[in-house]
């Protein structure tokens, strides 16, 4: 069996885990994921336990998140007044909400924390700071 190296298009059926058990993402009821191995396309942790398998194999992969997601940026949490926030937004912790770089690009932030004054935004990946699990199965190799 050809077995996957770097630069090979693959597809894989996944299902991602948290510490505690709990479902983050999963492939299942949809297709498989398709990323070419080693271009960065996924995280690394992940992308470094693909090359070596062959079609068919399943395995389980324990993805520190330094090799996921990153640990988290105190610089990318930030307070800003309340009176920045559209009024018609009706916040709550945990609420999501797209805001605009001043570089133009649109980017995703959770309401973290408020108060009467102040609204703390958190810019960092919802799953940085989070050791994930993986399971994994190779379903084809071009």
């Amino acid at each position: 069996m050809t077995q996957v190296k770097t630069g090979d298009t693959v597809r894989i059926h996944y299902t991602g885990t948290l510490a505690d058990g709990t479902e983050f993402d999963s492939s299942k009821g949809r297709d498989p994921l398709e990323f070419t191995v080693g271009s960065g396309q996924i995280i690394p942790g992940l992308d470094q336990a693909i090359p070596g398998m062959a079609v068919g194999d399943s395995k389980t992969v324990e993805v520190p998140a330094e090799s996921a997601y990153g640990a988290v940026n105190p610089a990318a949490i930030q307070k800003v007044p309340r009176s920045q926030v559209p009024t018609e937004i009706n916040l709550e912790v945990g609420l999501q909400l797209q805001v605009q770089a001043p570089d133009g690009r649109v980017m995703p932030v959770i309401v973290s924390a408020m108060d009467e004054e102040n609204v703390t935004l958190d810019m960092n990946h919802p799953l940085a700071g989070r050791d994930l699990t993986f399971a994994i199965e190779l379903v084809a190799v071009d």
